[in-house]
């Protein structure tokens, strides 16, 4: 009996992350879900495992492998860190490599060197707290400037991590034939006339889609901008008919100029209602774009298109920092919330340290 209550929490959880998952997984909301639902599983685990441990304790396979399975674990947990500079710094290496100095192929490096500055550089150049940090006032105000920094460096940390659990479940669709109305394919830039090779990674997969829908029409979105000679959704309709899509399958968008604007110029050029709809763009790409789907409440589903390696990380930051601007508004109260908390408590600290206060008086104890 004991047993089967400490399984509740994972049904639960199991029903709640799946129920969200079906219902509306466009937002932050899944990363965090499904993290406790990893912490859930995790903790079920460890019960079984303390529940069974006698009978484990007389298999030596077993209690080996459980051993082993615990060590690899905490390796990959501490060296997790250390893993994430390497891979964001060769990557941010190879970018300016292939695709030149520019002010957005520097995110990947950057971001490296941050974590290199937080992890290794700042606790030997900022001091900690000591018993005497009141009577120094410059060492105050410095450990005080270093829990700000360290929260909002550990906050957006944390948000990044739930942004791309986030944007990789919403990638994870089973099977491709949903009965889609409508495939609506974003826009990037085109060269003249003719598309770039990541928007013809968009269309190929926008067509691919197509084929297990062969009701759905194929919505081809983009505006004209600066050196182009038609607008991008003109291109991308030459692009689709030269790959054997039929003409009365391609609608065109061609208004619009920013992620926004697809999806609200896409989304009036439908005539059925409540249709099923997917949108296709560039796989780091995909997230922000729900988002904005969500806000438009355009319901819909989002499929990736391939692209280089190299790029997605980077790509990746860039777009996460997108979803900030989005919603920095929230995150700015948290921030500010986060300080006014700890300066009151510095304060109150302070005031019972040097006697003016004594907290036992102040809560009736």
């Amino acid at each position: 009996m004991t047993q089967l209550i400490a399984f509740i929490p994972f049904i639960l959880m199991s029903i709640v992350f799946i129920t969200h998952m079906k219902k509306e997984p466009r937002g932050m909301v899944t990363g965090v879900l499904f993290l406790i639902y990893l912490i859930t599983i995790g903790a079920t685990g460890l019960f079984t495992l303390f529940y069974y441990s006698e009978i484990l304790q007389k298999s030596n396979l077993l209690y080996t492998l459980v051993i082993i399975s615990g060590i690899i674990f905490i390796v990959a947990i501490t060296l997790f860190p250390f893993v994430l500079i390497i891979i964001y710094f060769i990557q941010g290496i190879l970018i300016l490599k292939k695709e030149g100095l520019r002010l957005k192929n520097v995110l990947s490096l950057s971001f490296s060197i941050a974590l290199i500055i937080y992890i290794f550089v700042w606790p030997l150049i900022m001091p900690l707290s000591s018993s005497n940090i009141y009577e120094k006032p410059l060492l105050l105000f410095a450990d005080i400037i270093y829990k700000i920094f360290s929260f909002i460096f550990i906050y957006l940390l944390f948000l990044m991590a739930m942004y791309c659990v986030s944007a990789i479940l919403n990638l994870i669709h089973i099977g491709k034939g949903k009965n889609l109305d409508y495939i609506i394919v974003l826009g990037a830039g085109i060269k003249g006339k003719r598309v770039t090779p990541l928007l013809a990674s968009r269309i190929d997969k926008g067509i691919e889609l197509l084929n297990y829908n062969p009701s759905a029409k194929l919505i081809l979105s983009g505006g004209m901008g600066p050196g182009e000679d038609i607008p991008e959704g003109v291109a991308m309709a030459d692009y689709a008919k030269q790959n054997g899509v039929s003409e009365e399958k391609i609608v065109i968008e061609d208004k619009s100029k920013n992620t926004y604007e697809n999806l609200l110029f896409s989304s009036k050029l439908m005539d059925k209602e409540n249709p099923k709809i997917a949108l296709v763009t560039t796989s780091y790409h995909v997230f922000r774009a729900l988002v904005f789907a969500k806000k438009l409440n355009i319901p819909c589903i989002g499929y990736g298109s391939k692209t280089k390696w190299y790029f997605t990380l980077n790509a990746l930051i860039r777009e996460y920092i997108g979803y900030l601007s989005i919603s920095y508004r929230f995150h700015m109260l948290v921030i500010l919330f986060y300080t006014i908390a700890l300066l009151m408590f510095t304060l109150f600290d302070y005031l019972n340290k040097t006697g003016a206060i004594n907290i036992r008086n102040f809560l009736h104890i």
